[in-house]
């Protein structure tokens, strides 16, 4: 298939065959191939050399000059249009250069973002393809990447609003990186562990953040020289952690994206075998599928699992190499999960497993395709041993392709499925595209099951190319193809839309790969054919068949399709969706058959169509449609032969049918005249050259219609006109053809079947190009002369108000005019005029660059575009003046507006739904295998005339001159006039046009805003809403109100707050209250915060001025000299002064705004949420506006005061003085030596840090000597490099300052607060309850008290505390909340507190705490609950012992009821949670308190108290290199609640629950103690299961004998809590995951309780091992131990007394048998055969009156197992029919007669085995001999069966 390797390896020669232009200055990286196709191509290198010596000069210019804004932002943009016109056509150097400019000025620090995210995305494009500079071409620094994440990703202002982000930030930031890691230097990766190894604290959510920075940061392409410096570093550390963590905490899923990403860059190089069992348990687990029959899901499991997406790219990186085990196991994973994908099953798991098998063979192909295809680069090659072997993709696609094929009908559609198949065919069609087939034949006989023949025909469309072009796997691929076009045929039906579309697409997709022609006279020329040849040729003789019965079958959709047949004459006249959509599909697979087709088929088909078109007369709006669409697809296959047909038909009928005159004046025309006059405009799209020849009878028509009277006709003929102009004036491919050339040769020289399939040759395309000649532009000329010019002449007039004209006839001359400019956009060049100056000063130039699009515009001529634009604006105004209400008209002159300043050939929406359709068919028919742009050739002559189409559009960033802004200002116009749809209209194309000049919405702006001055008494409502509406903008496009600039929002936003006070405005209209509603979110979403600081630092403009001199190719420009750099400098500075003064006068002028008199609320509000977005955190607000805020924390509207809270909290964070902090080294102060080796967790170096309390500091000295550490991360898994804490009270920035210390500012603060007045109002308003129940604890008002104690200490205590007093003792709901949120604020308002002032503060607040703890109801508890969790985090426990001294005081009192007691443990819990592992201490005193509390009666305690286990055990983890903590342990634990539980380990009878809720008299006995105990413990264990790190297997082992005894067997909710907990307890565990070295030790637990003396212990025991085998499968089979005791477990069980317990073993036979965990041996059926032959006891006669024996003999349990053991066998494969089942049919119904329970397990096989293989019997039956059916039939249908 691949052109032979050149010599030289270099690209092969231009495509094209053109001879070289001389050698070029410089070896570009990469061009865009397809430019040497253009019929251009010669004129691009000197037109792309001018355009980069332009950009290269004018950028390294713009950031000399400091110019960021408009100047490098505006030469950055014209480099992205240059890589999308060009690709990357630039020497290395220059790349690098421009690399390294990007990234200085990406990380310039206080650059604005919205420029940041542009220069991002263009430096991620220029980085893309990053095989085009190697590392040591280039290096980046990735520090000022980790600020910048640091900064934006986890901002500490944003959640202050100090801060706006757009939401695409966080996207555009990892793209960046990921681009950036192939050049982070080698010993990048040491130091990145080093930074972020201290925040791995796994309780902490710095652990998170550690992990995701590992996951987008690591490089992991090094060389191999480099490992050492590269993952071998870490590998060993994060691996070990990922198996360690058992329930999957949100960051595993992001160390399987790094493992993903290191295992695809190092194929070979790391040996993955020991971790295989582990990965693909975890990923089996991810899956989330459900197993055995009452299943509970830990929630946690469903946020968090693994993204499907890395998981496929990490198994396909392991695959391949010396040891198959990867290859193993995945067949494993696909053995276990093949039945889910059965069309029967259902659930919220199924889009996973689609996902799963869409993107295997896809990664699969894409790694075949980098190890043997792809061209070698400086990236890591994969070491030979290592590559797939054919072996192993063979045994990739066989353990695949059975999923695949249940998957093709599955409930979700079959797009995943045909995707898989199409990827998998590509590498063994063999294997693949039979079966597929097999299941298509049938599917095309059926006509009952439509649903299996779409789905069966896309997953064929999708294997279409590798069947057809067959290859030396599957060579009689081909000779499946004509069989099935002609039974697809019967597709094409009027009645089923969608058969009827998918249908099209199958045809049209094989008619793409195949030249239609018939070879069948090769077979006597040659005798050299194989047989597989001679077969296909003798069959090519049906393709004329097929074409002409495909024509029939569309001629008969057509018949039934007519506007009669389907609707009445009162309904729509236009198309349906659906219609358009068939029409569509028909018009282009029928273009594709001809295209295809040999001349002789061509010439049948060509007379057989006109025909038809001839004989029949159409109405025009659908069927003419398609029929018109047909004839078009005939007459551009062959434009000479159909032309003599059609022209001199039609011209006949048109000219005999208005020969009289009357015609011209009629108002419905005659049916035939309009459908000829359809057809004569749609047969005119062709080969502009080839219409020439009837130029005279053309232009004779056109005079005789284009003035008809109806409007129908004159519309048709108008098209014509369009038509004629476009076929001569633009550039376009004339064919298509699979093959260059066309198939007319004689077959002697060509063998047309050597082509099935073949792609086109990118380099001898051949395209056959239209490019007008100059004969053809004259013609063009003539008719604009003939047609466009006398009415241009009229409307004039008629503008000038000398020519009256009706409607109808103005009408008509526009629709004249507007098709004569549409038709010849290419021709005529663009407006001319001035410019508009002095929008943007600016030191760079910034001109437009004119691409060369195929035509020499001829500036001789009259410039025709130009008398439209002049004539159209004079009868605009006409109009608007006299006649508004003729909106017709004004629709057409909006068009014409609309097509003068942008069309120049193509619309812009039209090429992009072209680019996308071309996208979806490059991807259904890529061959991603082999790469290298294997496209077929109408595909790549798509590309091409894309590319073509692109650059007529790249008129983007227009100059903004005179006429366009005349122009826009009738947009403008037209967007507030009176009717509302001209409005629109007029909207979306000004829209359009502000989008396409430079900076012309700054001359707009003032403008727009015009219409919304108070002051104006002339507006009318509608002028109003236009303006409203042209500020919103539309969904893609510009918001004007909301422009990221100063000079902008300084006019809109003000303007629209005092838009309140003009009379035009009416809040009665709910239209115009929405449009404000809209506005102002649309603001707030959009808004970003705009930068105050445009300075460039010294090292970026270094670089820029390298860019400047490059040379090749350069520009004879004078650099720049040092005054010219000066004026720069200085003009940048006043740029930011005036910045800063926009910014100041903006937030006053919004304030004048706000505080008129009588402006409506809703304004107000709007004005106060623009003023909260202009909070920033490098600037505080100015005085007014602090001044305004504060107040408003007492307005009277809740809305205003939320958005004041909110504000103050900002301003405090912007007054916050700085606190001075000092490097401390944690060794001495441990007086520890610094460890050799890593480990986490409890250190001697990090021992002082626990909460001790014997040290703890309780006078002022201890105080000040103490060094406190805050955040909670630092020192437990190893100490940052650079540790600081804060310095002493001392020099931290003074306490208790006078009034007269404080800025102004803060004055103002100080002022209001400390005012007894205000503060009652505040604490008044904060304790009203806003939202009934659903109010929580509010993290605003938290920040607003906190800054509040933060920035003034102390000093308002004094005001607060009576209130404080006052609301702890009420109970209402919000006056709770209001002081818990007070309280908050001051525990972590006093971080900096001298020792004096927070002693004094825990006076005050104890008494206070206790009080509010003793009152804590259900409404309030989770309010106090986030109140101590709040205060405690981030804080040195020692720092807050009185509170936890508090807490600790006897939670568990019993005053005030079991509710206080768990809300007091609540709250506790919250506290001790946020220190996590530096309080030991107090964990062990809690846990000594509570152990002789576990016996707690009360169910509410007991839950808590569960919970308060698990984050007390919390910090007990088993990772890798942990130290053992020194909190509580569970094995210690779990030993003393095993002793208490004894008395109930050791009986044997079943536990009741006989405990009354009541606490009895006097002492209980042991057992009950237990029995309340063990409630505890489960309560506990419940908890814990979603929460902790890693489960304590080896102590819960201990627990489940008891577990197993307890939980009931049926699913009952009357059973009391003690078994419900039980069940569900077990549940939980029997989905943990297990370690390899636990596995025997669970085993032995339920081997033991498998002979227990409960029968529903045995019970359990089966339904746990399901569960736990399934979500442990690969650990299990990894051990064959296991596997042969759990069989032998099985079996055993098989053969129990009791009923229940056998039949349970027996459905978990089958689950494991068809999850192929146990295998169906033949000692496994001789077993269960020999059972079923035991002899039954005879039966003895009883006496009538003595009771029946209950107890089942031994013999007839041996016999029961065996039938059940096979009907196991039968149900382990429910939808298929293996070998060895009819045998075993036969075996079971020998027993349908043996006494019960026997006979019933028969019937239920029986009937079950008919219920799943009743979908497919058909296909089934073959299995059985007839004998075996015979019986069968009997056994399902026999009367027993309803017995």
């Amino acid at each position: 298939m691949e052109a032979p390797e050149r010599a030289g390896g270099g690209e092969p020669p231009e495509p094209g065959g053109r001879p070289g232009l001389g050698p070029r200055a410089f070896v570009p990286q990469k061009e865009i191939v397809y430019n040497k196709l253009l019929p251009y191509a010669e004129r691009l290198d000197a037109e792309s050399d001018m355009q980069l010596a332009q950009i290269k000069s004018n950028l390294g210019r713009a950031v000399q000059l400091q110019e960021l804004w408009p100047g490098s932002l505006f030469w950055t943009r014209k480099l992205s249009t240059y890589i999308r016109l060009y690709g990357r056509k630039f020497s290395k150097e220059d790349h690098v250069l421009f690399i390294k400019l990007l990234y200085e000025l990406v990380s310039i620090p206080k650059l604005e973002i919205s420029m940041m995210q542009g220069f991002a995305r263009l430096l991620i494009n220029l980085l893309k393809k990053k095989e085009l500079l190697s590392r040591d071409d280039l290096e980046l620094p990735w520090r000022p990447l980790y600020d910048m994440v640091e900064k934006i990703l986890y901002s500490k202002t944003e959640h202050l609003g100090l801060n706006s982000f757009p939401n695409s930030v966080e996207n555009v930031l990892k793209t960046l990186v990921k681009s950036c890691r192939p050049y982070f230097p080698a010993d990048a990766t040491a130091e990145m562990l080093e930074e972020w190894r201290p925040l791995m604290c796994p309780f902490d959510v710095t652990m998170q953040k550690a992990i995701t920075y590992f996951e987008i940061f690591l490089p992991t392409s090094l060389p191999p020289e480099l490992h050492h410096k590269g993952f071998k570093l870490w590998f060993d550390e994060l691996i070990g952690l990922w198996v360690s963590v058992q329930n999957l905490p949100q960051w595993e899923g992001q160390l399987v994206n790094l493992f993903a990403r290191l295992a695809t860059d190092n194929i070979g190089y790391i040996d993955w075998d020991p971790y295989v069992p582990k990965i693909f348990t975890r990923i089996l687990r991810s899956l989330n599928l459900p197993v055995g029959s009452s299943q509970v899901l830990v929630p946690r499991f469903l946020t968090n699992a693994y993204d499907i997406g890395h998981a496929v790219i990490w198994i396909t990186a392991m695959m391949g190499g010396p040891s198959k085990l990867v290859q193993k196991h995945l067949a494993g994973l696909f053995n276990s999960i093949t039945s889910f994908y059965h069309p029967s099953n259902n659930g919220r798991w199924l889009n996973k497993l689609m996902k799963l098998l869409q993107r295997l063979p896809n990664s699969i192909v894409r790694r075949l395709h980098r190890e043997r295809y792809k061209k070698p680069s400086w990236l890591t090659p994969v070491p030979e041993s290592h590559k797939l072997t054919d072996q192993d993709v063979t045994d990739f696609v066989q353990c695949i392709i059975q999923p695949v094929l249940l998957a093709m009908f599955s409930k979700t559609g079959s797009l995943e499925a045909a995707q898989a198949l199409q990827n998998l065919a590509l590498m063994r069609p063999e294997l693949v595209i039979p079966p597929v087939l097999e299941r298509t034949y049938p599917a095309l006989e059926t006509l009952t099951e439509p649903h299996q023949l779409t789905a069966t025909l896309s997953c064929v469309i999708g294997v279409a190319r590798s069947l057809v072009s067959g290859g030396k796997w599957f060579p009689e691929g081909p000779t499946h193809m004509l069989p099935l076009l002609m039974r697809a045929l019967p597709g094409v039906d009027p009645n089923d839309f969608s058969k009827c579309m998918i249908t099209f697409q199958f045809i049209g997709t094989f008619s793409t790969l195949v030249p239609l022609v018939d070879c069948s006279s090769v077979l006597q020329e040659r005798n050299d054919l194989t047989e597989i040849e001679k077969e296909l040729c003798s069959a090519t003789a049906e393709f004329e068949d097929f074409v002409l019965q495909f024509m029939d079958r569309c001629f008969g959709l057509i018949e039934s399709s007519t506007l009669e047949q389907t609707r009445e004459e009162t309904e729509t006249e236009k198309m349906t969706h659906l219609e358009s959509l068939v029409e569509l599909g028909l018009s282009s697979t029928f273009s594709t058959i001809l295209t295809q087709c040999s001349k002789e088929i061509f010439m049948v088909a060509l007379h057989k169509v006109f025909n038809f078109s001839v004989s029949h007369i159409f109405e025009t709006r659908v069927a003419g449609r398609m029929v018109a669409d047909m004839c078009r697809a005939a007459v551009k296959c062959c434009p000479e032969e159909s032309l003599k047909l059609f022209v001199p038909h039609c011209y006949g009928v048109i000219t005999q049918l208005t020969t009289n005159d009357d015609v011209l004046k009629e108002e419905e025309l005659d049916k035939e005249l309009l459908w000829s006059l359809q057809l004569l405009s749609e047969i005119t799209r062709v080969d502009g050259k080839k219409l020439l020849l009837y130029r005279e009878q053309l232009v004779k028509i056109l005079h005789r219609t284009l003035h008809l009277t109806c409007k129908q006709g004159y519309t048709l003929s108008c098209n014509l006109l369009h038509h004629l102009l476009r076929s001569t004036t633009l550039i376009y491919p004339t064919e298509y053809c699979s093959v260059p050339g066309g198939f007319n040769k004689p077959p002697s020289e060509y063998f047309p079947i050597k082509d099935w399939g073949k792609p086109g040759d990118l380099w001898n395309l051949g395209i056959q190009w239209h490019v007008p000649s100059s004969e053809e532009v004259s013609f063009a000329f003539y008719l604009l002369d003939s047609f466009l010019q006398p009415e241009l002449i009229k409307l004039q007039r008629c503008g000038d108000g000398e020519l009256e004209m009706s409607r109808d006839d103005i009408l008509q001359s526009l629709t004249i005019v507007h098709n004569c400019l549409i038709g010849s956009g290419n021709l005529l060049p663009p407006l001319k005029g001035e410019p508009v100056t002095n929008l943007v000063p600016s030191m760079v130039s910034l001109e437009e660059t004119k691409l060369y699009t195929g035509l020499e515009h001829d500036l001789s001529r009259e410039n025709h575009r130009e008398a439209i634009a002049s004539v159209i604006r004079k009868l605009l105004n006409h109009i608007l003046d006299k006649s508004e209400d003729d909106t017709k008209s004004l629709f057409l002159i909006i068009k014409i507006i609309g097509d003068l300043l942008q069309f120049q050939g193509s619309h812009k929406h039209e090429f992009d739904s072209r680019w996308k359709s071309f996208n979806l068919v490059k991807k259904s028919m890529e061959n991603q295998l082999h790469g290298k742009k294997q496209h077929i050739r109408a595909l790549l002559i798509d590309r091409v005339m894309l590319q073509h189409e692109l650059r007529t559009l790249t008129v983007e960033g227009c100059e903004y001159k005179r006429i366009h802004q005349d122009m826009i200002r009738d947009l403008l116009r037209l967007s507030t006039s009176s009717y509302s749809q001209v409005r629109n209209k007029a909207q979306q194309t000004f829209f359009a046009a502000l989008g396409a000049y430079n900076f012309c919405c700054r001359d707009i702006i003032p403008l727009v805003l015009e219409f919304l001055r108070p002051d104006r008494q002339d507006v009318t409502q509608q002028q109003f809403k236009g303006a409203l509406y042209c500020l919103l903008g539309n969904h893609s496009g510009v918001c004007l109100a909301n422009l990221h600039d100063w000079d902008c929002i300084v006019q809109t936003w003000p303007a629209l707050v005092s838009s309140g006070l003009s009379q035009a405005m009416s809040l009665e209209k709910p239209s115009i209250v929405r449009l404000f509603d809209d506005l102002a979110e649309k603001i707030h979403r959009q808004y970003e915060t705009i930068g105050l600081d445009f300075t460039i630092p010294k090292p970026c403009a270094a670089i820029a001025e390298l860019l400047e001199q490059s040379k090749n190719p350069s520009i004879s420009q004078t650099l720049l000299s040092p005054e010219k750099i000066k004026e720069g400098q200085k003009r940048q500075q006043e740029k930011n002064a005036d910045a800063l003064r926009n910014y100041e006068s903006l937030v006053n002028t919004l304030l004048d705004g706000v505080e008129q008199r009588n402006l409506p609320w809703k304004f107000e509000h709007i004005g106060i949420g623009l003023l909260s977005l202009l909070l920033r955190d490098d600037r505080v607000l100015p005085l007014r506006a602090i001044r305004f805020f504060v107040e408003n924390l007492n307005h009277d509207a809740i809305v205003v005061r939320k958005m004041a809270i909110s504000a103050v909290a900002g301003i405090l964070k912007q007054l916050k003085r700085a606190h001075k902090k000092l490097t401390i080294n944690p060794y001495e102060i441990s007086g520890c030596p610094k460890p050799t080796k890593m480990l986490a967790g409890d250190r001697p170096d990090n021992h002082w840090l626990h909460y001790d309390s014997k040290t703890i500091p309780r006078t002022k000295k201890e105080w000040e000597s103490s060094c406190f550490v805050e955040k909670t991360h630092w020192g437990y898994y190893n100490w940052p490099k650079n540790m600081v804490v804060y310095a002493g009270a001392e020099e931290q920035p003074k306490l208790g300052r006078s009034r007269e210390d404080m800025t102004e500012a803060e004055q103002i603060v100080y002022d209001h607060f400390s005012d007894p007045k205000f503060v009652e109002q505040l604490i008044t308003f904060l304790s009203l309850e806003d939202r009934k129940g659903r109010d929580k604890f509010s993290p605003r008002r938290f920040c607003l008290f906190k800054g509040i104690f933060r920035n003034f200490d102390d000093a308002f205590l004094p005001v607060l505390k009576p209130h404080l007093e006052r609301l702890v003792a009420d109970s209402h709901e919000s006056t709770q909340r209001c002081v818990a949120e007070i309280i908050a604020g001051l525990i972590r308002g006093s971080k900096h507190w001298t020792f004096e002032k927070v002693e004094k503060l825990w006076e005050l607040l104890c008494p206070l705490l206790r009080t509010a703890l003793s009152n804590m109801t259900v409404e309030t508890y989770n309010d106090w609950g986030t109140c101590i969790a709040t205060s405690c985090e981030s804080r040195d426990p020692r720092k807050l012992h009185w509170l936890f001294e508090l807490l600790l005081e006897a939670p568990l009192s019993g005053e005030g009821g079991s509710f206080v007691d768990a809300c007091r443990l609540y709250v506790l819990q919250g506290g001790l949670a946020q220190q996590e592992w530096r309080v030991p201490e107090l964990l062990h005193r809690l846990l000594k308190y509570l152990e002789p509390k576990l016996t707690q009666v009360y169910k509410n305690v007991r839950e808590r108290i569960g919970s308060v286990l698990t984050y007390i055990f919390m910090i007990d983890v088993s990772l890798p290199n942990t130290a053992p903590t020194t909190s509580p342990c569970i094995p210690e634990f779990t030993a003393r609640v095993l002793e208490k539980l004894k008395p109930l380990t050791d009986v044997d009878e079943e536990i009741q629950n006989h405990v009354m809720e009541e606490n009895g008299i006097g002492e209980e006995d042991e057992r009950t103690q237990g029995i309340k105990l063990l409630k505890t413990i489960l309560k506990w264990l419940m908890a814990s299961a979603g929460r902790s790190f890693s489960t304590a297997v080896k102590e819960q082992l201990q627990l489940l004998p008891l577990f197993f005894k307890i939980a009931p067997v049926e699913n009952d909710n009357s059973y009391d809590e003690l078994k419900r907990d039980a069940k569900l307890c077990l549940s939980l565990m029997s989905q943990g995951l297990l370690y390899p070295h636990q596995v025997p030790l669970v085993l032995q637990v339920l081997n033991q309780t498998a002979r227990s003396s409960s029968w529903h212990a045995r019970y359990t025991v089966l339904t746990y091992l399901q569960t736990m085998v399934f979500y442990n499968l690969f650990i299990f089979l990894n051990n064959e131990d296991a596997v042969k005791d759990i069989r032998w477990l099985i079996i055993c069980l098989l053969e129990d007394e009791q009923l229940e317990v056998r039949e349970m073993a027996a459905t978990t036979l089958s689950g494991l048998l068809q999850c192929n965990f146990l295998t169906m041996d033949s000692g496994m059926q001789i077993h269960f055969e020999q059972l079923c032959k035991t002899k039954l006891p005879k039966k003895r006669k009883r006496d009538p009156g003595s009771v029946g024996d209950t107890i089942p003999s031994a013999e007839l349990v041996k016999r029961h197992a065996g039938v059940l053991g096979l009907g196991a066998c039968v149900l382990s494969s429910p939808y298929d029919v293996p070998t060895w089942m009819p045998q075993l049919l036969m075996n079971l119904s020998a027993h349908l007669n043996d006494p019960q329970p026997i006979e019933m397990t028969v019937k239920k096989t029986l009937s079950n085995f008919r219920r799943t293989h009743h979908d497919n019997w058909q296909e089934h039956k073959q299995q059985f001999t007839d004998d075996q059916l015979l019986v069968l039939t009997d056994l399902l249908v026999s009367p027993c069966y309803y017995a």
